[in-house]
This record gives structure tokens, C-alpha cells and sequence, in this order.
């Protein structure tokens, strides 16, 4: 179907002009970034279908970037007041408080990054590249998108060796690729740990203790149903689910700051347990406490 006939395209431009009402994007500018953005998502994904396209598009979003991209002032101050996860900050404080993640007691390189970000927004870095927002294909919420180019572009520059390192004795350079590595890799352990904790916190009691069987105690899962007496395939998917809750919330906020690597759950499963080591609530201590309440006790320490 063409973008241009199809008839519920005025129905949701009227809808964005009174969600968005200080944005005077007119109809004509409307369809037209519509259309950029389903080529744009086509040039991704050949066979997708604009009903489909039409189904997951992010029109408030859209409508935003189109009215940015028209250089609307209006635009610019809601894209500079929108509001970024449950901490509710700004925008441009979260991709502040990233660029200090990344650049650690570097408040120039701080600055610099977002400065230079906000400048590509509109402009290309590179001569037959794109601006930043002409990227946006509006299929994923843009400030979570936003914040995930960030990540990557400046992620990317710590990876590659500085544009100015060749013609330097290796003494005078400021860090290896290697070092920067290393670097990006603390950056992630680091946001891993705060997520992972975050989700730590949100655990009820029972949950606690079917974790510190299962994981401090190491008793087998048919070990753990016969002492909590539920039936094993009872167990079994709170288990799963458990498991499942704790990967999908800890992706959420990864994939929010930025992740783009493909094996997230393994690295999320391959770390957890460091964090566990550190949760109090998590000690052979806590949980033998808790056990005692529910009337369990003489339960056998694992030997790790």
C-alpha cells in the first residue's frame, strides 16, 4: 500500500497535532517523513509491508523527529525536556551521565562527546553519511534509541585508535586499544551491576529463598520442592519464570543504555553470580534465617 492513500494517516496526524499541539508540522511534511521512515526501515527489512511498518511505528516520536527535522524551535525544547526511564531525567542529563560512565574524570571528552552528538543530530559527521535523526526509522522509542546511538558511536571511537595516535611515539599515546577494552568492559560490568541489583531489590521473600536453595545451597530442584513441599513441576516454572523475569528486566535496561552485542542472556546468566555473592540478603546467613521462619531448618550447606 501507498503511504500517500492510506486513509488512517490523517486520523493519526490529527491525533499527533493534539498530543504534540505547540509542533505546527503540517500534513504535507507529515506523509513525507513517513514515507523517509518506511524506506528507511525497508532498506533494513526488504519485506516488510507498510501495513506492518504502519502497526509498530512510534508516531508521537515520529512526529517529534519530522517536526526536529523541519527545525521547528517547539521541537527542539521537547526533545531537550523528554524524559528518560523510571529516574525520570532528562535527556540531555542521561547522555551527560553517560558520557561521564565512558570518560571517567575527563570532563572535556565528557563535554565533547555530547556536544558532538547533538551537533550530528541535524548534520552529517561525514560527508554522504546521514545526520543522526535521519537515521531514525521510528519503529523503536526514540529516547531509548537515542541513548543507544550514543552509547555505540562513542563506544565505537574507544575502540578505534585516535585519528591523531600515528604520528605519535607509543609512549606519547594515551591509551592502547587494549586499555580502551578494557575500559568499555568496566563501563558494562558497572551498568550490569546497578541493573542487576535494581532487579535484586524488587524480589519478595519466597523468591529469596527459592534462589538461595537453588543457587547458595545448591540443592537440586527436586531437593528444594520436597523441602518447600510444592510438586517438582511446580518448582519447576517458578523457577523459569523467575529466571525469565530476571534476564528480560535486566535486558530492558541494558538494551536502554545502549547494548548491542548479541549474546545478552549469556552475559547477564555468566554474571549474576558475582552479584549474589555481594547481595546481603543473599548470605547463608539470610536465607538460614529466613528458612527458620518459614519452619525449615537442618538444611545442608553446600561446600561451596
Amino acid at each position: 500500500m501507498n503511504p500517500i492513500v492510506d486513509q488512517r494517516l490523517p486520523l493519526l496526524y490529527h491525533y499527533c497535532r493534539i498530543q504534540r499541539p505547540r509542533l505546527p508540522l503540517n500534513y504535507a511534511q507529515f506523509v513525507q517523513h513517513a514515507q523517509r521512515m518506511y524506506e528507511r526501515s525497508r532498506h533494513m527489512q526488504p519485506d516488510l509491508e507498510w501495513n506492518q511498518f504502519f502497526a509498530q511505528w512510534q508516531a508521537l516520536d515520529a512526529f517529534l523527529v519530522a517536526a526536529c527535522m523541519e527545525r521547528q524551535d517547539a521541537a527542539w525544547e521537547q526533545l531537550f525536556c523528554a524524559r528518560v526511564g523510571r529516574a525520570d531525567r532528562l535527556l540531555l542529563d542521561a547522555l551527560r551521565a553517560r558520557a561521564a560512565r565512558l570518560y571517567p574524570r575527563q570532563e572535556l571528552e565528557q563535554d565533547s562527546a555530547v556536544n558532538d552528538f547533538w551537533g550530528h543530530l541535524l548534520v552529517p559527521p561525514s560527508e554522504g553519511s546521514l545526520p543522526i535523526l535521519a537515521r531514525y526509522d521510528g519503529l523503536r522509542p526514540l529516547v531509548p534509541w537515542l541513548l543507544r546511538v550514543f552509547q555505540n558511536k562513542n563506544i565505537s571511537h574507544l575502540r578505534s585508535p585516535s585519528q591523531h595516535a600515528a604520528g605519535l611515539a607509543e609512549d606519547d599515546r594515551l591509551e592502547s586499544p587494549v586499555q580502551t577494552d578494557e575500559r568499555t568492559s568496566s563501563v558494562w560490568h558497572e551498568l550490569f551491576r546497578d541493573a542487576a541489583r535494581g532487579w535484586l531489590s524488587t524480589l519478595n521473600n519466597q523468591e529469596i529463598v527459592l534462589l538461595g536453595l537453588r543457587w547458595r545451597y545448591q540443592l537440586s530442584q527436586r531437593e528444594a520442592a520436597q523441602l518447600l513441599k510444592v510438586h517438582e513441576g511446580t518448582l519447576s516454572r517458578q523457577i523459569d519464570k523467575l529466571r525469565d523475569r530476571c534476564v528480560e528486566e535486566i535486558r530492558q535496561q541494558l538494551e536502554t543504555q545502549g547494548w548491542a552485542e548479541d549474546d545478552l542472556q549469556g552475559y547477564i546468566l555468566n554474571e549474576m553470580a558475582g552479584v549474589m555473592l555481594d547481595d546481603s540478603r543473599l548470605s547463608l546467613v539470610s536465607i538460614s534465617k529466613r528458612l527458620k521462619q518459614m519452619g525449615i531448618e537442618n538444611v545442608p550447606l553446600a561446600s561451596g
